[in-house]
């Protein structure tokens, strides 16, 4: 979403079991010229104090811990395939991991870009 929408939005990212940046994630991110290797996993709990127009949830175990957050905002919730969970050769694990990153730049694509363009 930062890559994509540059100053037009302002991107969090946390989960509810932070751990490491999954390093196929990093790999798959590099593919599109992102740099992901800096990024740190982040607890949920890290922003419970703050004010977002949006919170987007990407599993269902997400959408139903998922705390309140103050302020009037809206939910939005996409239920991807982890893809941490992916079995197989490196290849395969790769391509799960291609596979939920090019679902969530479709989703992007389809719910905030045109956003941006008013």
């Amino acid at each position: 979403m930062r890559n994509m929408a540059g100053e037009g939005y302002e991107v969090y990212s946390a989960g509810s079991a932070p751990t490491v940046v999954n390093p196929a994630a990093v790999k798959v991110m590099k593919e599109l010229g992102i740099d992901i290797s800096r990024q740190r996993s982040k607890s949920v709990e890290e922003f419970s104090d703050q004010y977002f127009d949006y919170i987007v949830t990407v599993c269902d175990n997400m959408e139903r811990i998922c705390p309140v957050f103050p302020g009037d905002y809206k939910k939005i919730h996409w239920n991807l395939e982890d893809p941490a969970a992916a079995e197989g050769t490196e290849e395969e694990r790769l391509g799960a991991f291609r596979k939920t990153r090019d679902r969530i730049r479709e989703r992007i694509k389809e719910t905030f870009l045109p956003d941006l363009k008013k």
